[in-house]
């Protein structure tokens, strides 16, 4: 996981026109929400439903301290008792896998008559291969200097050699050696684990990701937009990535879409896009959406990092609002 200054160094342009420290926290939320690795089930999977059919809620209880995707979108993870609630649950088919350390992780489709409480047993493994993994993933996301980072990659290697064909710890590798920008080895590490599973829409979202920070903008937007078919529409880590492209491009519009298709996507889950979304909004000239979007972040993260510099503008944005409305047409 990037530390704020790694996120700076990597963006190539700032995320909205405000002081360099809300840039940092925007590029790196993003990293923490958005980059998680996650298998993508080998399932047909359809187009996220309006957001008017969000009425239900699931509360999955397995071990404590489990991990839970929902479609392949990392949800959160399950407290001191194993239970975890997932608001805003689309009609139709899902499918949900959990992952807690020291046992064998488990994928299994969400019916649409499934909603309320999901048990999830998960059996406990000797893997060998699949507990380096888990300690891999750990080191990943709690490492916060280069060392930790090449220690994380040595754990991900280990757990290849354990299992040759394990294309998500190829991913997660992948992930580490961007961090440590050696992106030459990172994209070789995309190409095995395309090599294990030819249809993989995480690795391309990585992919795209890769490119990104290092400045192929074309590769990047080609990369993005492969996950999103392999995804069947269903990929907001691509769509993010795309719309951080457009926005660096000036092409702002376009990036306001691709923002609201991973809101669609993510279910309201990852507030950061909501202030994306009004970042581009402003640029736009469309002061009363900002403020719209700007406090949809502020419900769904009222102490947020970005909360404080969000409120301050909040006020100015308004004043323009009014003014524009005020203008003869």
């Amino acid at each position: 996981m990037k530390e704020e200054s790694k996120s700076i160094a990597l963006m190539k342009t700032s995320v909205f026109n405000r002081p360099l420290f809300i840039i940092a926290l925007a590029a790196f939320y993003i990293a923490l929400t958005l980059c998680v690795p996650e298998t993508f089930a080998q399932r047909v999977r359809k187009k996220p439903a309006p957001a008017s059919t969000f009425t239900k809620s699931i509360t999955v209880h397995t071990e404590p301290n489990a991990t839970v995707w929902l479609d392949d979108v990392k949800r959160g993870m399950t407290d001191s008792n194993g239970k975890l609630t997932l608001e805003k649950v689309s009609a139709g088919h899902h499918t949900l896998r959990v992952r807690a350390n020291g046992f064998k992780e488990r994928t299994l489709p969400l019916l649409p008559a499934e909603r309320g409480l999901i048990e999830v047993r998960l059996a406990r493994t000797t893997d060998e291969a699949e507990l380096t993994f888990q300690q891999a993933e750990d080191a990943r996301e709690k490492a916060k200097d280069d060392d930790a980072r090449r220690a994380a990659a040595e754990l991900y290697r280990r757990a290849l050699k354990l299992r040759s064909n394990f294309p998500a710890a190829h991913v997660g590798l992948a992930r580490v050696l961007s961090d440590l920008n050696d992106y030459k080895a990172a994209l070789q590490e995309i190409a095995d684990a395309r090599a294990d599973r030819p249809i993989y829409p995480e690795a391309s979202a990585v992919e795209g990701r890769i490119y990104r920070y290092f400045g192929f903008w074309d590769d990047s937007a080609s990369s993005f937009r492969r996950s999103i078919r392999e995804g069947r529409g269903f990929q907001p880590e691509a769509h993010t990535g795309l719309g951080l492209l457009f926005e660096e491009k000036g092409q702002n519009e376009e990036a306001a879409t691709e923002f609201r298709a991973a809101i669609a996507q993510l279910s309201d889950s990852e507030p950061i896009l909501y202030q994306l979304l009004g970042a581009v909004y402003e640029k736009l000239d469309k002061y009363k959406e900002a403020v719209a979007a700007y406090e949809k972040y502020l419900q769904l993260a009222p102490e947020g990092n970005l909360a404080p510099a969000i409120r301050s503008m909040i006020d100015q944005l308004k004043k323009q609002a009014a003014e524009q409305e005020a203008q003869p047409n």
